[in-house]
């Protein structure tokens, strides 16, 4: 009987916590209601996360993509150009979206402070590129590190909030600490394929060795030319991760 009361209690504890929990996420939309990652006005009905009139402005990439890093495909094959002219040393990847269509949402999600897009867009990811991260059974995922100091000017990573709201509805562990940037590269949307190479040469370090990991993937909010995911891939190997797999919120045309 004590069993069963105390049984009893706790159900009564988690049901008070739940509800406690709804009260406070409805005073928060109030004081802070949810910002559309499209628009940027709130959000239209309320409860969602996005406009329904905006759903259909980001556009999400359909086959065929490339094998290799997910970019659309333009012509016939089996990869894209720029995967035919660059052997990468990451094993695959997919991204949600073509960047023309969400580059000024990630824009305000980067530097704008919109940290709440992460829970729409990584629930996003979570459920269109669900199949493909499960396929790869993952030991877990890894976001892209911000430099320490970069980060402070931000206040967050964008990367690690995405990777969050994707391993949690997934149910795969995240590990932030594992990568770290000890080089604070310069933006690389300001160089060219060869500028961002060297840019990143020893930009990325392994800061935690007691974690075995042996098939990962790598999350971040946009693959341009692959030079982060090949130069993170390098050092992930290097450390033992055998099998080096990512994601990302959009994806360019190309080179």
């Amino acid at each position: 009987m004590k069993t069963e009361a105390k049984i009893r209690k706790r159900k009564d504890a988690v049901r008070g916590s739940r509800a406690v929990s709804a009260v406070y996420s409805g005073m928060l939309q109030l004081l802070y209601p949810l910002r559309c990652p499209v628009c940027d006005r709130i959000v239209k009905p309320a409860g969602e996360r996005i406009c329904l009139e905006c759903l259909g402005r980001l556009k999400i990439l359909t086959p065929p993509w490339c094998m290799k890093c997910g970019k659309k495909l333009r012509e016939e094959g089996e990869y894209c150009a720029d995967c035919r002219r660059k052997a990468h040393v990451f094993q695959r990847g997919r991204a949600l979206y073509e960047y023309e269509s969400a580059a000024l949402p990630i824009y305000r999600f980067k530097y704008g402070g919109r940290q709440e897009y992460a829970e729409y867009f990584g629930g996003e990811m979570a459920e269109y590129l669900g199949n493909f991260i499960r396929g790869i059974h993952p030991d877990g995922l890894i976001p892209i590190p911000l430099h320490r100091k970069r980060r402070a000017a931000r206040g967050y990573n964008q990367a690690e909030l995405l990777a969050r709201a994707i391993g949690r509805r997934l149910e795969i562990p995240v590990y932030t600490k594992f990568l770290v940037r000890e080089k604070n590269t310069i933006p690389l949307k300001y160089e060219n394929p060869q500028e961002r190479q060297n840019n990143l040469k020893k930009a990325f370090n392994i800061a935690r060795n007691d974690v075995k990991l042996e098939k990962v993937i790598v999350v971040d909010d946009i693959f341009t030319t692959g030079s982060t995911m090949d130069e993170v891939s390098g050092v992930l190997k290097a450390a033992g991760v055998k099998e080096v797999y990512f994601v990302t919120l959009a994806i360019g045309a190309g080179i």
